[in-house]
């Protein structure tokens, strides 16, 4: 669904999985750097949009996806997961719940295959799941924001800001009114920076959650009944992920970006080395640079150094082996 953003002044769109919407307006650190200083807005309009009504929303979503939200108080923003039987993740679900409905958005193009899997669960719940992306667009508004939200609109908020269920007919006149616009690029970069992962990015057909480091933001360990479960109990018990995600400090004397898949090996083996990992999602920071986040075997060693292609890179942390 192609935003009428793309309108705007010095608007160049997104390729990819954010097709649809801008890549950026012109100049990609003076727009990181207003979402960073707390202005601005992000047009997430690709993003799909899914609403469940009823009765017996809360209870029903409990049982099917990985978050604690059978209590969940009306306004409190959090995030699922929906994993495949042997526990590999499968949808991502970025949900609020405003006392009467469950507001949920998700990844570009997902939308329909998880109202897919809601509406094969239903069997005698008292719940009504619909597709509103044609309807409703996200919108994101950085942490600090003074940014009004017009009356009705339901929000999602969390510590690094809140996402607004705008009626999509209205996006022109909010972005006319709460500018300066900032595209996917800058928007990324800030995602890498904090080290929050992205379905579709830093997951393939095989990655669990506790490889992303969503324990505890996107799984509840207190909780079961829901497809899946037995594969995060066991290595949660083991504690033996085969893979972790890093964030990586890239050398900036390198011209282009690497991109997603690319191979990351130990910087003493050489390119012609073992590969042990792959870049899921890389950037180029205002202040840090290239960065990038990367997916790689648990065991490799906290303190190697690492080589991106033919790119030196510098590992830190982000799920602990």
């Amino acid at each position: 669904m192609k935003s009428p953003l793309l309108s705007l002044p010095g608007a160049v769109p997104a390729e990819g999985r954010d097709e649809g919407v801008a890549a950026h307006y012109g100049d990609l650190f003076r727009e990181q750097r207003a979402l960073a200083d707390g202005s601005g807005f992000v047009d997430l309009s690709h993003r799909g949009v899914i609403m469940v009504t009823g009765d017996d929303r809360l209870s029903w979503l409990h049982l099917l996806i990985t978050q604690h939200v059978s209590e969940l108080p009306a306004g409190r923003a959090t995030e699922a997961l929906v994993l495949t039987a042997n526990g590999h993740v499968e949808h991502a679900l970025y949900l609020v719940d405003d006392g009467t409905t469950t507001w949920i958005h998700v990844e570009p193009g997902t939308q329909g295959d998880l109202l897919a899997y809601l509406e094969s669960m239903k069997f005698f719940y008292r719940v009504e799941a619909a597709d509103r992306t044609e309807d409703f667009a996200v919108v994101y508004l950085p942490a600090g924001s003074i940014a009004e939200v017009p009356d009705g609109v339901a929000v999602r908020e969390t510590p690094q800001g809140r996402d607004l269920f705008l009626p999509r007919a209205d996006l022109e006149s909010y972005a006319a009114a709460h500018g300066p616009a900032v595209g996917m690029l800058g928007y990324e970069a800030l995602r890498v920076e904090a080290h929050r992962p992205r379905l579709g990015f830093e997951t393939d057909h095989r990655t669990i959650p506790h490889e992303l480091g969503w324990i505890g933001s996107a799984v509840h360990l207190q909780k079961g009944c829901y497809r899946g479960q037995e594969t995060v109990a066991r290595v949660q018990n083991l504690g033996k992920p085969p893979r972790r995600l890093v964030f990586l400090h890239l050398d900036g004397s390198e011209v282009l970006l690497p991109g997603h898949g690319t191979p990351v090996r130990l910087a003493s083996d050489g390119e012609e080395g073992r590969q042990l990992g792959f870049v899921t999602t890389s950037a180029r920071h205002h202040e840090l640079g290239p960065i990038a986040l990367a997916l790689i075997k648990r065991n490799v060693p906290l303190d190697a150094e690492l080589m991106v292609g033919t790119t030196a890179a510098a590992q830190e942390v982000v799920v602990e082996p």
